[in-house]
């Protein structure tokens, strides 16, 4: 029996990634977590740059958990939006 399902998000065409797959999206290097700056220096992917009105460019990097929880927040979104979510762009919108 052939069975089609009723709704398909874009989503469901993109095979499930692990976590190290994710991960192996970044580049990693020595920096400090946006989110966890006491940890001091850990690997980090750059997930965003930002340039303040007064200072140069700034460099937002994240340590792998915290690319993960992200990733994981892009995903839901847009499952619940219905749009495509594309690992590996951590400090992205979707594009709404």
């Amino acid at each position: 029996m052939n069975v089609t399902p009723t709704h398909a998000s874009p989503t469901s065409r993109r095979p499930h990634m692990n976590r190290e797959e994710i991960l192996a999206l970044y580049q990693w290097q020595p920096g400090t977590c946006f989110r966890h700056p006491a940890e001091g220096v850990v690997e980090t992917a750059l997930v965003k740059t930002i340039q303040p009105r007064l200072d140069g460019k700034r460099e937002i990097r994240a340590c792998r958990e915290c690319v993960l929880a992200m990733e994981g927040i892009r995903h839901e979104a847009a499952r619940q939006a219905g749009a495509e979510y594309v690992p590996g762009r951590a400090g992205e919108t979707l594009g709404w």
